[in-house]
């Protein structure tokens, strides 16, 4: 990931826009297993960004690292909208961090079904002013690397947004 010119890029104009806003974040991932919080620390100067990252892939970490209720799993599923939420306002009351970005979905090649496909990705952002906001994506069977290739990258537009709110 840290080899993709487009999203490194894009992680540097990142680094630089929060260093400059004062604000920082943290990020809470599923399915992408750090990615995102790996291709920010690539970037010299992160340190003043990236207030830290959860890799949350069961639900017990889900649980017990960001405060995700497991009735919440339970009722809606990991790969979920409500999930995707608590998963970023948890992230956010865990750390320092002024952002928070959540990822949880279906990379496969297995673990899909028809209602929760292969591809399939909720979002969750936080923001400590209290704005949150929720995507969902069906990017279809691109591949394990191609579809969390793409999430990094929604990630990533989210955390842009999160700066012009």
């Amino acid at each position: 990931m840290v080899d993709d010119a487009e999203l490194l890029a894009r992680a540097e104009a990142l680094v630089a826009a929060y260093t400059a806003a004062g604000r920082t974040i943290a990020t809470a991932e599923s399915c992408t297993g750090g990615l995102v919080a790996g291709l920010l620390t690539a970037v010299p100067g992160s340190s003043a960004v990236v207030e830290r990252g959860f890799v949350t892939y069961s639900n017990a970490a889900k649980a017990e690292a960001i405060g995700v209720p497991m009735d919440l799993i339970r009722q809606h599923g990991a790969v979920s909208e409500p999930v995707a939420r608590a998963m970023a306002a948890g992230a956010l009351t865990a750390s320092r961090a002024t952002v928070a970005v959540a990822i949880t979905g279906i990379a496969g090649p297995g673990g899909g079904s028809a209602e929760k496909p292969v591809g399939l990705v909720h979002f969750g952002l936080a923001r400590r002013d209290g704005g949150a906001r929720h995507l969902e994506r069906r990017y279809g069977d691109l591949g394990r690397a191609g579809i969390r290739r793409a999430a990094v990258a929604d990630a990533l537009g989210l955390l842009e947004e999160a700066l012009g709110d």
